[in-house]
């Protein structure tokens, strides 16, 4: 199978419209950036946040574009087509050009604000493990196998002839499943369109992206579409994973058409799949699973209460995907931790060191639960430092919500910079601060570099730093330029140039229940 090699009239018969010119030119690809246009492609003038393909026209006929996909009347030499939308237009029109292949790979798409990228590879993990070919397309990038590094890192999901593409691609290899991390923007932007879904989890619903969203509802909204989608999808054997415990449950439910299977996880209500009697421990965790096929013990080297909830999730999606669930429980204990999710960092070579956590937490539900999942670790006197920063350019509302959390959930709070983007780092840091009721016990340093070491350095033997916001990320956006900064390079340094005093006398950690 090879993608299509159509003709303008054969793209404006699918997408609707009739064309009364004489040329016929050849399309031999999909192009939306006018600088990587190749000869033969038909450039689609997409309208951004900050650039409109309608403005780079000339630029497109002088790289060789064959035609114009268009929503703005424009000038062109070339044929164009007009659609009321190029965001819609795109999609459809990629999903045409790669031969549908989404109707031939069951994809399990996980939307939600946090768990996203675990639940998806765990999915990944089990279904592998089951000797399904399973890819993996998410945050940070596309994985073919769970022991592979990650490729073409652009968007949590990418733009349509990317997506597609891609699916094209792993069917060329053999791949029949995919776990597919669906971010709210890819939705609200169409870049999923077209696109036939086997499965759709909704990890939980809390604030974020309201910068781009404006409202929880319209946030909400977005994350819906994906359940919308899935009822007009051409695969068998449909099914959706619900959160008992998130307040959206019963608004997604009523939503998924009758023929579709639902199947519900919690830990706080009865649900199909639920854990009980949760234990965590310095090596992972382990609970009790009722299901519809009676009790399970589970147990994995994840920690924290959050990450239940992932494992449910994709306990759920891997039960639902006709994986028998003895299998799925012991595929589950050798599952890995995510780079850049609650991952442990601790200079074993030193007498003396604290535990280092870098998670990518960067919304107040993800910085609660990464701090509560950290106060188990904490030993009888010991301390939980938070070292965080709220990213530029994003909701702002979420900046004094996140200060109080740190302030309530650790003993020591370092305020920073997470990527300032065109804002300014200090007044990113004031809105942090007006959430904290005592500010006097805060530290404040704007260069993250420098926070990292205070937090070492303020650290005795087996204190937990948290280091939150940028997780698997190896760069900082700043006003002018972005540069290198991986949190976990930058902590592994200042554990190893550090002298740490043995530990001092006990302090009395607070206990905070999950």
């Amino acid at each position: 199978m090879t993608s299509k090699t159509m003709t303008i009239k054969d793209l404006a018969s699918y997408l609707g419209y009739k064309l009364n010119i004489n040329e016929n030119p050849t399309i031999t690809g999909i192009s939306y950036d006018s600088r990587a246009i190749n000869k033969g492609d038909i450039f689609v003038c997409l309208i951004g946040e900050k650039t409109d393909g309608h403005k780079h026209i000339k630029e497109a006929e002088e790289k060789g574009a064959s035609a114009i996909l268009a929503q703005n009347k424009i000038e062109s030499k070339l044929p164009v087509i007009y659609t009321k939308d190029t965001q819609i237009g795109i999609a459809k029109l990629a999903n045409y050009f790669f031969h549908e292949p989404s109707k031939q790979l069951r994809i399990i798409g996980v939307t939600g604000t946090n768990g996203k990228t675990t639940t998806t590879h765990l999915i990944q993990h089990i279904l592998e493990k089951h000797n399904l070919k399973t890819a993996l397309i998410g945050t940070l990038g596309t994985k073919e196998k769970s022991s592979d590094k990650y490729y073409d890192a652009k968007h949590t999901t990418p733009q349509a002839p990317d997506l597609q593409k891609s699916l094209y691609d792993l069917i060329q290899k053999g791949f029949t499943h995919l776990a597919m991390e669906v971010s709210s923007h890819a939705l609200s932007l169409n870049r999923v369109d077209d696109c036939h879904f086997a499965g759709a989890v909704i990890t939980n619903i809390t604030q974020d992206h309201l910068d781009f969203h404006l409202t929880m509802n319209e946030y909400t909204k977005a994350k819906k579409k994906l359940f919308e989608m899935l009822n007009s999808s051409v695969h068998k054997n449909k099914f959706v994973i619900l959160n008992q415990d998130d307040i959206s449950f019963n608004e997604f439910k009523k939503i998924v058409g009758k023929e579709i299977k639902i199947f519900s996880y919690g830990i706080k209500n009865k649900a199909d799949f639920q854990a009980q009697e949760i234990n965590f421990t310095a090596e992972g965790l382990n609970f009790t699973l009722m299901s519809p096929e009676g009790k399970f013990k589970a147990k994995s080297k994840l920690n924290g209460q959050f990450n239940v909830y992932n494992l449910l999730a994709s306990i759920c999606s891997a039960y639902a995907e006709g994986v028998n669930l003895s299998n799925i429980i012991q595929y589950i204990e050798d599952a890995k931790e995510v780079a850049g999710r609650f991952q442990i960092i601790k200079n074993e070579a030193k007498e003396y060191s604290p535990i280092c956590i870098v998670d990518y937490a960067h919304t107040p539900d993800g910085l609660e639960n990464i701090l509560k999942a950290a106060r188990f670790m904490v030993k009888h006197g010991k301390k939980l430092i938070c070292v965080f920063g709220c990213g530029g350019d994003r909701d702002p509302t979420k900046r004094p919500k996140m200060g109080k959390i740190a302030e309530e959930l650790s003993d020591l709070v370092i305020v920073t910079s997470d990527n300032p983007r065109t804002e300014e780092p200090n007044q990113i840091i004031n809105d942090i601060l007006s959430g904290i009721q005592n500010t006097s016990s805060i530290i404040v340093e704007p260069d993250r570099k420098s926070a990292i070491e205070i937090a070492v350095n303020k650290a005795e033997d087996n204190d937990i730093i948290v280091l939150a916001g940028k997780g698997h990320e190896d760069y900082q956006i700043l006003k002018d330029k972005t540069i290198h900064f991986d949190d976990r390079e930058e902590i592994a340094k200042a554990l190893t140039n550090v002298s740490l005093r043995a530990p001092s006398g006990a302090k009395q950690s607070r206990s905070i229940q999950p």
